[in-house]
Parts: C-alpha cells; structure tokens; sequence
C-alpha cells in the first residue's frame, strides 16, 4: 500500500531525505536519477527505456561535455532552463532547488565574469556535491546558498533572471514560492522555468501518494494554477507550454512570466 501524505513537514523530510541519497549516489559515481522515489524513476513515471524524459539526457552533448560527471549524475530535472531563460552577459541568476548545481554552472558561462549564478538548495549534501562540482569545473562566479525555496536569502530586487528544473512541484507552499521569487527579482526581472503540471483530472490517490511526491508527480500544479498563482505573485505575460509527457496524469512543461517594469 502506498504511504500517504499526512503534513508538510512530512512532505518536506521525505524530499530531503530522497534528494540527500540521491547526492550520496552521485557522489560515488551512481546514477542519482534511479533511486526510489527520484524524478523520473519507478513505477511512478514512465517505463526505464523511456526515462530520457528527465535527467542529463536533456542537455545538449556539448553542455554534458563540459561538466563534471558528478554533476550530470545529480541531473534530476525535467527540462533544460538554461536553454530556454535566454541569459545574457552580466546578469544575476538564481536557480531554485539548485541540487549538484548543474544548471548553475551552466548558467554562470552563459553570464560570463561580469554576471553572476546562485545555486539555493535544503539539502547539506546537495550543497557540498554542487561546490566540489563547482571547483572541478573552475567556475568562480558561482554561489550556492542553504534555504528553502519558500525564503530565499537574498535581498530584495537582487536578480534579474529565475531558473528552476523540476524543482517546485515539491515545494508544500507554491505561493510562498512565487511571493519569493516577486520578492527577489529586480522590476523587469524574469522566470523561466521546467517543471511538472499536473492533469486537471490528476485522481486524489496519486495527489496523496508520498513517493507520487518525492517523484515530482503529486504536488505539481495545472497549468491553469500556474497562471493564476503567479499572476497573484505579480507575474505578467505568463505562459504554460507542456513539451513532453512524463507520466499517465502528468507532462513536463516550461513556464515563462516576468514582472512588470517598475512604475507599470
């Protein structure tokens, strides 16, 4: 019988716990993307030959190239963000929910020296798996914060881009992850982000299903509640677009929005 969510404080210990071995193992040069309950694993998601929908296998061979291997075993996102924030030079990133810090240290080549890439993740052996990554790749203009996407620490107005991969479908508290985000980016800033949306028929079995949730399936949200949620956060011009199906009620989307100028 599957185990079944109770509060979130639950919730929020099984993830770091799940993503806390899931470091471990690519630390010791394991696959990360198949333990128990992992994004894109078991019976949760789709068939093992079909497991191409998450991980490193999203990234081009020339990105994968030029990151450590610990990193690339640590890739349990849904998409590429990197790939679609449009980056540019001198620009201050954040990526929520950073684990080995792979899509950070895409980031930070894409901003150059003069920009800057912070990786925030909960999770103390994501944290020292993404800094050995960041010190084998020889990347200086990277910092990885400990904290929740739920309370970021940074200052207010401090970022100009949001990335995330297959991260907040995990959070317990969507709006406070939002708010956040509206808190931190600069007037004009932008988001754009990988992630599960769910079905609007999702069945409340899987919704309540705890490994459903540490394999970023139950707590995502439907398109229609990204766009509403956001907009509640301040977010303009927010767009939905589903790319590719990651399980029977559920697909891996990017999610665009930005905030207004300031004075608009």
């Amino acid at each position: 019988m599957a185990e079944q969510l109770t509060d979130r404080g639950e919730v929020r210990e099984a993830v770091r716990r799940n993503y806390a071995a899931a470091a471990r193992a690519a630390g010791g040069g394991q696959g990360a993307s198949c333990g128990p309950g992992s994004c894109g694993c078991g019976e949760t998601v789709l068939p093992v030959e079909e497991q191409s929908v998450f991980g490193a296998a999203l990234y081009e061979d020339e990105e994968r190239e030029a990151l450590p291997n610990a990193a690339k075993l640590a890739s349990l996102g849904c998409g590429n963000p990197t790939a679609v924030a449009e980056l540019h030079a001198g620009e201050t990133v954040l990526d929520l929910g950073s684990g080995g810090g792979i899509d950070v240290l895409l980031s930070a080549r894409r901003v150059g020296p003069t920009g800057k890439a912070y990786g925030l993740d909960m999770t103390e052996e994501m944290l020292e798996l993404a800094r050995a990554n960041q010190r084998q790749a020889g990347v200086a203009n990277v910092d990885f914060l400990k904290g929740t996407i739920e309370d970021v620490p940074l200052p207010d107005a401090s970022v100009d881009v949001i990335i995330s991969n297959c991260v907040i479908n995990l959070s317990v508290d969507k709006g406070a992850v939002f708010a956040e985000a509206a808190r931190v980016l600069r007037p004009g800033g932008r988001l754009a982000v990988t992630d599960i949306v769910a079905d609007p028929d999702m069945d409340e079995a899987t919704r309540r299903d705890m490994q459903q949730w540490t394999g970023c399936i139950a707590g995502a949200l439907t398109p229609e509640d990204f766009r509403r949620q956001l907009a509640k956060a301040g977010f303009v011009d927010v767009d939905v677009r589903e790319t590719h199906r990651v399980h029977r009620h559920a697909g891996s989307a990017i999610i665009r929005a930005r905030l207004p100028e300031r004075g608009r």
